[in-house]
């Protein structure tokens, strides 16, 4: 297996691993109130995400950023309440400014928080390495794809519930939202640094 793919794959895991379940319930946050026809929405929202993950982890593999990773462990959680909360609160219209959807800086900022949560242990397996260009592009790309599958599979689930079943858009909003919202209180709750 060459390193390009041995990373890719990494990333791959990295996002659909269940015990680091926080990135699957920030996508599912992110991907709750849209239906399965705005899927080029969702696709930019996911590489918003990606985009921030990838700067920050970025630079603090490169060691040009330094944080506090207890305080980064708490952040990650309330990305996912903030997001899950808004949804919440939300009404039947989207928040959009001439066709930009606010989403996606949501995605974007919140993934720079995400992507210190991952930097130690990158740091950690990359080691002594210099050239990591190579190997944080091929994790960031299964990181994308990782994201991709996660979408597909909630999206999926929300055309069988809302389309198929008939389920209320606004009541599938609001029953996974509020559940996403107290796993990630639960979280918040277990990971506060002070």
């Amino acid at each position: 297996m060459s390193e390009f793919s041995l990373y890719l794959q990494l990333g791959i895991d990295h996002i659909l691993d269940v015990k680091g379940y926080d990135h699957i319930l920030f996508v599912v946050a992110l991907c709750t109130i849209y239906t399965i026809s705005d899927w080029k929405k969702l696709l930019i929202m996911v590489t918003a995400f990606t985009l921030g993950h990838s700067v920050t982890l970025a630079l603090a593999t490169f060691q040009l950023v330094r944080f506090n990773s207890d305080i980064i462990e708490f952040l990650i959680p309330v990305t996912i309440f903030v997001t899950a909360f808004f949804n919440i609160l939300r009404g039947s219209r989207q928040f959009s400014y001439r066709g930009f959807d606010q989403n996606y800086l949501f995605a974007l900022f919140f993934g720079l928080v995400h992507g210190l949560g991952f930097s130690n242990y990158l740091i950690r397996l990359l080691g002594k390495d210099t050239s990591i260009l190579t190997q944080l592009f091929a994790f960031n790309i299964g990181l994308e794809i990782g994201q991709i599958i996660i979408v597909a599979i909630f999206m999926t689930s929300s055309f069988i519930f809302v389309d198929l079943f008939n389920t209320n858009q606004r009541d599938w909003r609001l029953v996974i939202s509020s559940a996403v919202a107290g796993i990630a209180l639960t979280i918040m709750i277990e990971t506060k640094f002070w």
